[in-house]
Parts: structure tokens; sequence; C-alpha cells
């Protein structure tokens, strides 16, 4: 098993590699890049100033930016060179630990990415935690008491938030509980005077700002899990295997929680590992709904602004714990698991 993660560990090097290649030449062939951009902005400014239409002898043809002008700008946004050599030094700074420096804050990518690390930590694992400590115990419930009240009650709930996306709940409780009721703050992660705040009034600010994203972030993973749970936990129990160890004397509580239970915890840490890119991705949607200021509302508008570094650094860091988290998965599937034995 040992050398089976060792080999694990030795391919995320490579995967990386191609997974940022791919985008990377994504980005210099579609249109619309930062140099188009730039030269648009130059031509607005230069029709702002007068010299564009009407505004000179020459009319439009004043617009035209020089050929030194255009290579200065190649040269800034590294359009100057072949994309493979441009794609070899973006990845020679990556190993140095340096991500490139942002087109539109400029500022180097890190330090952008660093700022808004930890509203996504916050949201990320809170909503880990509050999904799996949850939703495993009330799926257990709803397997071992299927078809009760509280089982039906509970797939209510549960089959309403899987029907609802997270962005389209956050319009609907944004409108009634922080615009209507005001119970809750429009957005923001925080109050303008928050560090004017006692220590109490901060966890109280920071809860309040909080709790509507939560709901919405937790929406469809909670209902996912608690059915993936309950479903995998009627399977076994409707097995052989449970009804050997009932006819053999063990209670059905100790069937459940040593056997049946054990064996359903495999598909929730199979899907642990991707869950894991939550405390870097997000969601866009939610993040730009509720005015939060972290990877997800950052990735948005980097792709709008064609801001490439920020870009290329934010899918580097998801794909690398996207490729950590499926080793984790792998590691708690062969800890619940004991038949199960990587070669």
């Amino acid at each position: 098993m040992r050398d089976y993660f060792i080999r694990r560990f030795i391919l995320i090097p490579p995967t990386l590699l191609g997974i940022t290649l791919i985008v990377f030449l994504i980005t210099r062939v579609v249109p619309g890049g930062p140099l188009e951009r730039a030269i648009m902005e130059m031509q607005q400014a230069d029709m702002a100033s007068g010299h564009g239409a009407g505004g000179g002898p020459g009319g439009g043809r004043d617009m035209a930016i020089s050929d030194e002008q255009l290579q200065q700008l190649k040269a800034y946004y590294g359009f100057d060179k072949p994309a493979l050599v441009s794609y070899g030094l973006w990845l020679g700074k990556v190993v140095r630990g340096d991500l490139g420096q942002s087109y539109r804050y400029n500022e180097p990518v890190w330090d952008i990415i660093k700022a808004r690390f930890p509203v996504s930590l916050f949201y990320g694992l809170i909503t880990l935690f509050i999904t799996y400590t949850i939703s495993i115990p009330l799926g257990v419930v709803k397997a071992i008491r299927h078809r009760s009240l509280t089982d039906n009650i509970t797939s209510i709930f549960i089959f309403m938030g899987y029907a609802v996306p997270g962005y389209v709940l956050g319009a609907l409780l944004l409108l009634f509980f922080a615009a209507r009721l005001e119970w809750f703050p429009m957005g923001g992660f925080t109050s303008y005077d928050f560090a004017d705040l006692t220590v109490g009034g901060k966890i109280v600010d920071l809860a309040k700002h909080a709790t509507l994203p939560l709901m919405c972030y937790l929406v469809g993973s909670f209902a996912v899990t608690t059915l993936l749970m309950k479903n995998h936990l009627m399977d076994n129990l409707a097995a052989d295997y449970i009804r050997t160890a009932i006819a053999k004397g063990v209670s059905f509580r100790q069937a459940v929680l040593k056997h049946a239970l054990r064996n359903s915890l495999i598909p929730i840490a199979t899907t642990f590992g991707q869950n894991i890119t939550l405390l870097v991705t997000g969601s866009f949607l939610i993040e730009t709904i509720f005015d939060i200021n972290g990877f997800g509302l950052l990735g948005l508008s980097s792709i709008f602004d064609r801001d490439y570094p920020v870009v290329m650094g934010i899918i580097f860091l998801a794909s690398l714990l996207l490729l950590l988290g499926n080793i984790i998965s792998d590691a708690l599937v062969a800890m619940i698991d004991p038949r199960i034995r990587f070669k």
C-alpha cells in the first residue's frame, strides 16, 4: 500500500503539468484577451482626448497604436514569445513559488490569493464540518426508520434542498430575511466597523453575515451526503451478512454500528476528497450574490477581466487540492475497509 501512495504522489506533478498546459494554451487562443482589451482601452482614451473620430484632421486613422507600443504591450502581457516558451517561463516561476503578477491589481498573484484564503477557508471548513457531522447521523436514522414520520418529514426538506440551487436559494433568502425582515445584513463578510467591535461583537457580526451564505453552501452537499448515506446503509442492512450476524445472536444495534455502517461509509469517504476543493473554489454565484470576496468571486472577475495570471494561479491551487483530496479519499477508504489493499 505504501508503494501505491508513493506512485500517486509521483503522478501529481505530471497531472498538474497537463492541466495547467491545457488551460494556458486556451488562454492564448480565446478572443478578447488582455492585449485586445488594452488596445481597446487605449483607443477609447484616444477618442476621449479628442484625437479620434471627429477630433482631428485624420478622423479615426489616428486611433491606431504604433508598432513600438504594440510590442511593449505584447512584452508586458507575455505575448511576445511562443506559447510553449511562455508556459515554460510561467512554470519556472511556479517552481520557485512565484505565481506571477496580476494584470488588473498589479500585485503578485500569491498575495491576492492569500488575502482571500481566510474567507474561503472559513466557509469551506464550516461547510465540510456541518455536512458530515449532521448528514451521516441523519442518514443512519432515516435508513433505520425508513418510511416513518421522521423519514418522511426530513425527506421533504432534503428533496427541496436538492432541487433548489444554492444561488437561487441565496437570492430568496437575501430578499426575504435581509431586505424585507432586516434580520441579516445584505452581504459582505463582515461589517465596516468590524475592527472597532469587541470580541463578542465580532463573533455576533461574523455569525450574522455567515448564516445565509452557509445555508446556500450546505443545501446541495447536505442533501446529497444524507441520501448517499441512507441508500447505502439500507442496501447493507438488506445484505446476507447482516441477516447472518443477527441470526447468530448479534444485536441489531451492533450489526448496524459495527458492520453495516462501516461498509456504508466507503462511498462517503470516496467523495470526501472532491469536497476539499470547496476550500478554494467555493461558489462564484453565491459569493456574487452575497458580495463575499472569496476565491469564487475572484476567479469569476479574473475571467471577465482576462487576468490570466490569477486564473492560472487559482486553477493550479484547485487542481493540486483535488489531487491531494483524491489521495486522502483512498487512504480513508483503506482505513474504513481493511479488505481493500492498494497495490
